[in-house]
């Protein structure tokens, strides 16, 4: 057992490919999905025989692994401490939020992309995460192809099974180029919310979504 699922096994968390799951495409297999891009392109219109084009299928291709590289997971997400909390009784449960994390990821629907901004609010159970580790859940799962509604329930039960919260909340705020690029073509924002655990209380929700504003307000 290497020492990544080691760690995840001690932890009692997700099995290890979910968070370290390297891709290998071979370079007989990028050729040749190269080839099947110039197709594509070709037929869509776009002469690849310019000085600016011709390398386009395999920078175009380049560009949709980058933006995907969420499939390869994140070794650096197995790391938690010690919540530095008190056993009080009088103790009333705290949360820490963090953002706005931008994100851009590409809808499973159309292969365009979204973008925008997450806001993670957690409460700790017996570990805490590095904040940094927060921006790095919600890259982990944008950076691939998916939809908002998904992504979000994604970071909340990622954080959930990762340090044993005992409440999670998401916001997302996100523009979609599918919607502003083709269809109704509207310059809209679509934005939601996701809860866990503790956050069933609705005096936490609004403090939440009061840090939300607060931080809009900043930005």
């Amino acid at each position: 057992m290497n020492q990544q699922a080691a760690l995840v096994e001690l932890k009692g968390l997700a099995p290890a490919s979910l968070w370290v799951s390297p891709r290998d495409i071979a370079p007989d297999e990028w050729s040749r999905l190269e080839s099947h891009v110039a197709e594509i392109l070709t037929a869509l219109g776009m002469d690849l025989e310019t000085p600016g084009t011709h390398d386009t299928p395999r920078r175009f291709l380049k560009a949709l692994y980058d933006a995907t590289s969420g499939y390869d997971g994140d070794p650096k997400l197995l790391t938690a401490f010690p919540a530095e909390g008190t056993a009080s009784d009088d103790a009333w449960p705290a949360q820490i939020v963090e953002g706005p994390i931008s994100f851009s990821c590409l809808c499973e629907h159309h292969a365009l992309p979204f973008f925008g901004t997450a806001h993670i609010g957690y409460i700790a159970g017996e570990q805490i995460i590095g904040i940094s580790k927060l921006t790095r859940i919600v890259r982990l799962f944008a950076r691939r192809f998916t939809v908002q509604e998904r992504l979000g329930e994604e970071i909340a039960d990622a954080l959930v099974e990762l340090v044993g919260a005992r409440g999670v909340a998401v916001h997302l705020e996100a523009s979609h180029l599918c919607t502003r690029m083709r269809g109704v073509e509207e310059q809209s924002t679509t934005t939601t919310t996701f809860w866990r655990g503790e956050f069933r209380d609705a005096d936490l929700r609004r403090e939440f979504l009061e840090a939300v504003r607060r931080s809009g307000e900043r930005s």
